[in-house]
């Protein structure tokens, strides 16, 4: 069921004037229930009043918009209350005698509480919006209009926009999830904050859960979960002069923590997939060596060699035989070392699950510390029982990251394996639900995104640490790895590298991991030489560049040498330029990796550009994501600056689109701001 409501005139003309200082106005067909100013702009005296919240009675909509009632900020539909065939009179309440809030209460149905709060410094205005059902078979729901509006942010999706205007999604839990198992779902990072480009921002409470859907072009919406304690909907909607001024509002409202940069080593090295399917231990040491030195041969300097979970695992479990054996005092002649692995830098795989059929879980259902796994209940005696889960095809134990003595027992794990492996860097992944566990552990405070949360407050305490998925961790010092990619050129490929890129910088996660050249969802090696060296120019300019085909592989001489040449940019040119701008994240929380509007936000052309990038203010990236083109439009964003072609020294004015500029296959176009 949906809420809206109707007016009652009589009760608007007792109390014509608002707390604010703003008018209450009637006319044949909507209402202005709150307003920061004046009802007219020559009325205004002071900075940070111009815009006021209107009842839209035709429409049953809640519509912001600038005092002029030229500009409109954003068109909330909040539907209708009870049968929409019948009309349900809605009555102010008493919280209006408080001067700080409008409350309006519709009979057994639903009430609403709004307040506004006004921003002098940063000229931007609030409007929190407070939506209770008064039994619990209501279910709120509101939607945002996309007409004329650009929006962005929310959750990664399979198939990223940039905006979000075209996505479709159902109705369903707000919460991550791993979109190879659940391509239609929410995945990777994921914040409860949406901006459009009128200059409004959307902040949805934490706190509760709710469900969203995306209507491809129509409408964005919330909606409570069904529940017998009537949850409400809270959300606060934000307005500033544009879409850069509303971002950096929201900014300050969500900054909670003190930004940590991680390890910035991190970006200097290449990651290189170690692709093996060997069965011991040895054989993952011999693959090592035969990789390393293959990387040497082709002259492709020092990388990071990642192996994945199955492999740590032979590994870890090599290593503890060997340990085993130098206490019973065997020969040493019959042990075993590991210079070469401690000799190379390699990151490892870990995740939270545990196998049913491993020595440690029987053992931990013996010596009683089977609460290390998530766990419910078996009988009155509240006799724990882990909860069985489904980890890459295998029947697992999840950990358990609300028990202190679990999270001990994991980093020392970790220990052991630095001590053993020497690894430079931990691949911590499984952070998502699966709707088993969802429904297992109702009601517990694990639900939603808490699992990830408290699984990054336990990377940041592990060094070097990558993630696979975020949501209000974006101040921790850690490195996000983006979702696999098609190897394509589709949305689902390589045109949705810059689309995620800024997707996850807009929500504050600007130390990503891009997915490795070439896509690596299917595994499969890449045969497109094209695609390899298109995808190998993007990503050279972000914060971290990793292989899963090698470019040996790939292709003949011509990518081995391009391979090399980006690397090279990337390590003296590209890697200084973030470190640079990671400073002023720190600093500020403004963006890394910027959308053209950033420099432009009040240009409507910069609102949908989804194949540029920018790093700070001064350096613009136009790869050619299009299969066979050697030509691509350019715009260059104003805002009374100059752009200078990194390659030809060419000079363009700002706000000019440079039709089918030539950018040749092993080239990207690369702009320089210029005063």
């Amino acid at each position: 069921m949906g809420h809206g409501f109707e007016g009652d005139e009589r009760d608007l003309e007792r109390s014509n004037s608002l707390p604010w200082g703003g008018r209450l106005l009637c006319d044949d067909h909507r209402d202005h229930l709150l307003a920061s100013g004046g009802p007219a702009q020559q009325e205004l005296d002071s900075p940070g009043t111009f815009s006021g919240l209107i009842w839209e009675r035709r429409t049953q909509s809640l519509v912001i918009q600038t005092l002029t009632e030229d500009t409109t900020y954003v068109e909330i539909d909040v539907g209708n209350v009870g049968s929409p065939d019948v009309e349900v009179p809605f009555v102010r309440n008493l919280c209006w005698l408080n001067k700080t809030e409008f409350c309006y209460t519709w009979d057994s149905v639903a009430e609403v509480k709004i307040s506004l709060d006004v921003n002098e410094e940063t000229e931007s205005e609030c409007y929190s919006m407070s939506w209770t059902p008064v039994h619990c078979h209501v279910q709120l729901k509101d939607c945002f209009s996309m007409a004329n509006v650009s929006w962005y942010g929310g959750a990664s999706v399979k198939g990223q926009t940039w905006p979000i205007n075209d996505q479709n999604a159902t109705m369903q839990p707000f919460i991550v999830s791993d979109l190879r198992n659940n391509p239609s779902g929410f995945g990777s990072v994921l914040e409860r904050y949406f901006l459009g480009s009128s200059g409004v921002v959307l902040l949805v409470s934490p706190e509760i859960p709710i469900q969203l859907g995306l209507d491809s072009g129509e409408q964005i919406c919330l909606q409570s979960l069904p529940s017998m304690e009537r949850l409400p909907l809270q959300y606060t909607v934000c307005v500033g002069h544009n879409v850069k001024a509303a971002h950096l509002e929201a900014m300050q409202q969500l900054s909670l923590h003190s930004r940590e940069l991680p390890n910035m080593k991190t970006m200097r090295l290449p990651f290189w997939k170690l692709l093996t399917t060997v069965d011991s231990g040895p054989k993952v040491e011999r693959e090592l060596r035969i990789f390393s030195n293959r990387l040497k041969r082709h002259q492709l300097g020092e990388g990071v060699i990642s192996l994945n979970e199955h492999s740590t695992t032979l590994l870890y479990d090599m290593d503890h035989d060997y340990l085993n054996s130098r206490r019973r005092g065997m020969s040493k002649r019959l042990t075993r070392d590991f210079p070469l692995v401690k000799l190379l830098n390699i990151s490892i795989t870990l995740s939270p699950f545990l196998g049913v059929d491993s020595t440690q879980f029987h053992t931990s259902l013996v010596d009683g510390t089977e609460n290390y796994w998530l766990s419910i209940p078996s009988n009155s005696q509240g006799q724990m029982v882990p909860i069985l889960s489904q980890w890459q095809g295998k029947f697992c134990v999840k950990l358990n990251l609300t028990n202190p003595a679990a999270v001990s027992w994991f980093l020392d794990r970790v220990d052991s394996l630095r001590a053993l492996l020497g690894m430079e860097y931990i691949l911590l992944e499984g952070a998502e639900w699966s709707a088993l566990e969802e429904q297992a552990l109702r009601p517990q405070s694990l639900l939603g995104d808490r699992y990830i949360s408290l699984l990054a407050d336990l990377a940041s305490r592990i060094e070097n640490t990558i993630v696979t998925a975020g949501t209000q961790s974006s101040h921790k010092p850690l490195f996000v790895r983006m979702s696999p990619l098609q190897s394509d050129w589709s949305s689902m490929g390589l045109k949705g590298i810059i689309p995620s890129l800024l997707h996850h910088t807009l929500m504050g996660y600007n130390f990503l991991i891009p997915d490795a050249v070439g896509g690596s969802l299917s595994e499969d090696l890449v045969t497109d030489e094209e695609l390899f060296i298109r995808w190998l120019e993007i990503v050279a300019f972000l914060p971290v560049i990793s292989f899963h085909t090698p470019p040996w592989i790939c292709g003949e001489d011509r990518v081995l040498n391009i391979t090399r040449r980006y690397i090279a940019l990337h390590q003296k040119t590209v890697v200084p330029l973030i470190e640079k701008y990671a400073e002023e994240w720190q600093l500020t929380g403004h963006p890394i990796f910027r959308p053209m509007w950033w420099l432009s936000p009040s240009d409507p052309v910069t609102f949908t550009i989804d194949d540029q990038f920018l790093i700070g203010d001064e350096v613009l990236v136009a790869p050619v994501v299009e299969k066979g083109a050697v030509y691509r439009d350019i715009y260059l964003p104003d805002g009374g600056f100059q752009w200078q072609d990194s390659l030809t020294a060419q000079v363009f004015d700002g706000g000019t689109l440079l039709q089918d500029y030539p950018v040749a296959l092993e080239e990207v176009a690369v702009f320089l701001r210029r005063s």
